[in-house]
This record gives C-alpha cells, structure tokens and sequence, in this order.
C-alpha cells in the first residue's frame, strides 16, 4: 500500500520550502507549476497533499483547480480571518501558518488525510458562528424526527464532561480556553475530544458543530449523558 505523498508547489524553479516543513515531511518533495500535473499523475488518488504558499501568484485559482486531485493545504506567512475564509470556500483542507512548528504540520497532515478541515482559531470560529446564524434562519422542519434515534443514542454515550467539553468547543473555545474554563489540562481535552469524535463519527470541530444541531432538532444532548 502507498503512504500518503506530501508535495510542496515551488513558485519557481530553484526556489526553496520552509526549512519546518521540509523537517516535517523529510520525504516530502517539491515541484514546480509545469511537472505539477505528472506527479499528481503518478501518484495513488486520495494520497496526495498538495501545499501551496499564499506568496504563490494566483492560488486561490492553484487550490480551485487542483482540490479535485489532492488534499490542498493553503500556508500563509501572515494568517489572517479573511484570507482563511478565501482558502477554504476555494476548496482548501487545510490553513496554517508558514513557518508553524513541524509537529503541527504533521498533526495537521493527520487531519486532512482523514477528511478533517484544520483552520486557525479566527477562521473556525468565524465559520462556526455563521454556521449557528445559519441554523437558526432555517425554516423548521415539517416533521421532528422522533426522540430517541441515532443522534440521540450517540450523545447518551458520551459521559457528563464529555458533553460539556462537546458544548464549550462548539461554541468555538479553543483547548486552552477549555481547560481554563474547565480547569483541567489541554492534554485531557485532546483526550476528551478524541473520545468525542470516536462516538460521534465526526472528523473535526466544525461537524461536530453541525452535529450538535441535528441532535437538538432530534433529541437534546443533554439527555441522559453516560455517567
């Protein structure tokens, strides 16, 4: 089976990629616009990440055109809300800062292999609120599904501190400020999440959001949390 290829599109030839990226991804290779399309080409569909840098002429038109034949990550050297919203409704995967350290990347490149979008704190948020505003102008439904289905089963799995980490980082709270509000360390609202997205079968942060809200027009979850 072929591990997931890690490509990073040069501006020009005899350019260079971060130093932290190469670090993260030392099998990652670089490649320019005109050898681009032969090395999607040979690689296995689904595999390949593809990373282009905001300082790249034209890439918001790069990431409209190749996210249909890689996983497209979007770096910026100078993040910032709107420029990751511009990523995002282009059909990127993925925002993050340049130079970020090479365990975030990595973490990352997780994310996004497994269908996840990964945004800084800003971007999620912002899309989060837009998601609630959204949410609450839709028209309700005809008919409520009836209480006690599978959205409703799968919130009494999680426990009572599972809910609420759920609910804290829905409302777009990053780890830090969950663990503050929580007082408890961020290394046990990764695991809190972890287990979240496991008994859930969500990817990422912003589903979990939108399956908060089909669980409230179902059944509420706060019913009967496991203990």
């Amino acid at each position: 089976m072929k591990q997931d290829a890690h490509l990073y599109l040069l501006p020009r030839s005899g350019a260079s990629v971060p130093g932290r990226w190469a670090e993260a991804f030392p099998k990652g290779q670089a490649v320019v616009e005109k050898d681009l399309a032969k090395r999607l080409a040979v690689g296995e569909p689904g595999l390949t990440t593809l990373w282009i840098s905001t300082d790249l002429a034209g890439w918001v038109d790069r990431v409209q055109t190749l996210g249909g034949s890689a996983r497209v990550v979007v770096l910026s050297g100078a993040p910032e809300r709107d420029e990751g919203l511009q990523a995002m409704e282009a059909g990127a995967r993925g925002y993050a800062h340049a130079y970020a350290v090479p365990g975030l990347l990595q973490e990352l490149a997780v994310v996004v292999a497994h269908g996840g979008l990964w945004l800084g704190p800003e971007v999620l948020q912002h899309l989060i609120n837009r998601t609630h505003d959204a949410l609450r102008l839709r028209p309700a439904p005809a008919s409520r599904p009836a209480a006690g289905g599978a959205l409703a089963s799968a919130w009494a799995r999680l426990t009572t501190r599972e809910v609420e980490v759920a609910r804290a980082v829905a409302q777009g709270r990053s780890n830090k400020e969950v663990a503050d509000l929580m007082f408890i360390s961020e290394r046990t609202v990764k695991a809190h999440l972890g287990s979240i997205f496991d008994k859930l079968g969500v990817r990422d942060r912003l589903q979990l959001v939108l399956h908060m809200a089909a669980a409230t027009e179902s059944a509420s979850p706060s019913s009967e949390p496991a203990a």
